[in-house]
């Protein structure tokens, strides 16, 4: 299924309108040019001046008129850092919201973890025979230069529906809040087109990043798509994936894609209002059955639990309300203890073995979790059980990002990467 996505990043110009023309596959995000009278605008920039200037140099054959404006949705970095490849000899004006910049929250003090987990998110150590695409995006992109072309704001919006009119094109800007805070969508209303940023893209929207992110308001995410769809574009252009080019279908996709969010929503507070815990509903929560063949919403990027997780700690932090999780024992105490019911270590053992040949993959993982706190265990076995079931569990997985992070923890254990206590 997950290399069926890979048709969504096709290297390719797209004609989406008499004069909008879309790069996909140049890096991981989309990148656009709008030609005007008497220059082009360029919504969004990819990662680094390196993909850029070659989405720019395949712009060419379709316009030669200088970039008179840089529009950003939002400042997630494989939207802003190519900037400078798509200017020419005069600067152009480089529109963005009010708050742009605050698309990581308050958790910037993380980032040494972040970007470890980064990686594995996103395999970018997997090797050539592991590696897939990401969900959203190819999975090889150039990075080596990323973020050196980024170009900051010279016009600040702080009106939603701000319009303005540049190289005779007209256009509107409202707020999004969703994936980020910082987040806008672009109408065209002469040529119909909508530009979404990162809020809709074909998979299940990734409301909480595995790699580690402050809270992003699924209520408002939702809010957000509800308002493009309300537009009724012929045209809709993601931050990532193929455009849609139907008006029916691009209506639909978008009104589809603010009730699914909604509908995780309500079932999660439903759940959180019952008294019952984040893992309980995160089992219980699923699509609405006349969404869930959409392809749209499969889970290639985002998934339902990972949402489900995020919504119960966005509203009502860590505490699940069962008191006996109030001062859990501490991992080594607990894996004793759970030796101790197994009838000894070896005994432990024994049954994470038993799930491992049984392909219980997951129950393996919990065992060598616990076995590999025991002071008289095999830890070396306990961690070759984990690297196996790691590997059998990305087989069977769809999602990229959780494909690619049992994958790459998997290496990092074999390769000793990791400490003793495997974070």
């Amino acid at each position: 299924m997950l290399h069926t996505q890979d048709a969504q990043f096709e290297k390719q110009i797209i004609q989406v309108a008499d004069n909008v023309y879309t790069a996909v596959g140049y890096h991981g995000a989309n990148t656009s040019m709008i030609v005007g009278n008497d220059g082009v605008i360029i919504v969004d920039t990819l990662m680094s001046p390196t993909s850029a200037a070659e989405a720019m140099q395949a712009f060419r054959k379709y316009s030669d008129k200088p970039v008179k404006a840089i529009l950003y949705t939002h400042s997630h970095s494989d939207h802003i850092g190519g900037a400078n490849g798509f200017v020419g000899d005069t600067m152009p004006a480089i529109y963005a919201t009010e708050s742009f910049g605050s698309a990581e929250g308050v958790n910037q003090v993380v980032d040494p973890v972040k970007m470890k987990r980064n990686i594995r998110q996103f395999g970018r150590d997997l090797t050539g025979e592991e590696v897939t695409n990401r969900g959203v995006a190819p999975a090889n992109t150039t990075d080596h230069d990323r973020m050196q072309g980024f170009l900051p704001p010279t016009i600040r919006i702080e009106q939603d529906g701000y319009q303005a009119t540049i190289a005779g094109i007209e256009l509107e800007f409202y707020f999004a809040p969703g994936e980020t805070d910082d987040a806008m969508f672009i109408w065209l209303p002469k040529e119909k087109v909508l530009f979404t940023g990162d809020n809709f893209y074909s998979s299940f929207p990734n409301l909480y990043a595995i790699r580690g992110t402050a809270y992003r308001d699924v209520l408002k995410w939702s809010e957000s798509v509800a308002k493009m769809a309300a537009f009724e574009p012929d045209y809709v252009v993601p931050g990532h994936t193929m455009p849609i080019l139907d008006k029916a279908i691009a209506t639909t996709a978008l009104s589809h894609y603010s009730e699914a969010i909604r509908s995780i929503y309500d079932q999660t507070v439903d759940g959180i209002n019952a008294g019952k815990s984040p893992e309980l509903i995160a089992h219980e929560v699923h699509l609405p059955d006349h969404l869930q063949d959409k392809p749209y919403l499969i889970e290639f990027y985002g998934t339902v639990p990972h949402a489900v997780r995020a919504i119960y700690v966005g509203l009502l932090g860590w505490f699940d309300g069962n008191p006996t999780t109030l001062n859990p024992l501490e991992p080594k105490v607990q894996a004793e203890k759970i030796a101790q019911l197994a009838g000894g270590t070896e005994a432990l053992i024994k049954q994470m073995n038993a799930a491992l040949e049984a392909e219980d993959y997951q129950w393996a993982l919990e065992l060598a979790d616990h076995v590999k706190w025991l002071p008289d265990a095999d830890r070396s076995q306990a961690r070759q059980v984990k690297i196996q079931a790691l590997r059998a569990l990305a087989a069977r997985e769809y999602n990229a990002p959780n494909r690619n992070y049992y994958l790459s923890y998997a290496n990092e254990l074999e390769s000793g990467k990791l400490s003793t206590i495997w974070f």
